[in-house]
């Protein structure tokens, strides 16, 4: 697999996504709440940056269009939260990454957007994949929760068809039953065969869907799981995280507090390292 390279705004870095390279990591709140999150959240990844060998994409919704219930917040709008979204990436030069929910999202998220996020929902929808890969950034497409990983061939080649060959396949958990999800380790290494840089959703994957309207989560597995994902090889690192979880305005149950966020990358970084000793 040839590793995916996207560059920061300025030019300055270089973000690798594969697994020998320098540690690429997707991070930042689930959602756009307002500018103060955004920025106390770049604050800390430029912080952990100058200090760990690692590079972040700063990721954050727009909007959620797939809330479980009609009363749950789903964003400031579209135009409010891009242009926030667009200032973040001024100000601290890192590639930003946001869900896309229609063609026509597509083509206006990616005036401002560096890799644009197919949603695991979505992941099937052919028009969606189309535009986002005609609109030549990187795209990023979720395992659906209901899908195997095989499938994710097809989705990848519904963007290829546009001629953008820039995609990232995402692993981010499998219903398990009603409620629940359940990480199959094999589909990492099934979907590596599909030559595309294969990344974690380290959040998304500890989620418990749909639990009395809201979808709740079990944060305390999203560094074991983390860990497992880095051992069996992965090539970039997705999660979400909120300087405080309990008020954050979605997904409060599986975001990472942000102060957890560079112990646990440091663990992560001691795996990875001892994964590439060993295949030498």
């Amino acid at each position: 697999m040839i590793p995916l390279t996207i560059s920061s705004p300025s030019g300055a870095r270089k973000i690798v996504f594969g697994r020998f390279e320098r540690f690429a990591i997707i991070a930042g709140p689930c959602l756009v709440e307002n500018e103060r999150v955004l920025r106390t959240v770049a604050d800390k990844l430029i912080e952990i940056q100058s200090r760990l060998p690692v590079d972040f994409v700063f990721k954050s919704s727009y909007a959620k269009a797939n809330r479980t219930s009609t009363t749950s917040f789903s964003g400031i709008g579209m135009d409010a939260a891009l242009a926030l979204l667009a200032t973040i990436r001024k100000d601290y030069d890192f590639p930003i990454l946001t869900d896309v929910h229609s063609p026509e999202e597509a083509r206006t998220a990616a005036e401002t957007c560096d890799i644009l996020q197919i949603p695991a929902f979505l992941s099937r929808q052919t028009e969606l994949l189309v535009a986002a890969g005609m609109t030549g950034e990187v795209v990023q497409i979720k395992k659906g929760q209901f899908m195997a990983p095989e499938d994710m061939r097809f989705a990848k080649e519904k963007v290829e068809t546009t001629g953008n060959k820039q995609v990232l396949l995402c692993e981010r958990g499998t219903f398990f039953g009603y409620g629940d999800l359940v990480v199959d380790f094999r589909s990492l290494v099934k979907m590596r065969e599909f030559d595309a840089p294969i990344i974690y959703d380290a959040t998304h994957s500890i989620q418990r869907p749909s639990q009395n309207g809201v979808s709740s989560g079990d944060r305390a597995f999203i560094a074991p799981l983390a860990r497992a994902a880095v051992a069996t090889g992965i090539d970039g690192l997705f999660l979400e995280t909120h300087p405080n979880p309990a008020e954050a305005m979605s997904d409060r149950d599986s975001q990472l507090p942000l102060a957890d966020l560079e112990a646990l990358i440091e663990s992560l970084l001691a795996i990875r390292e001892a994964v590439e000793r060993s295949a030498k």
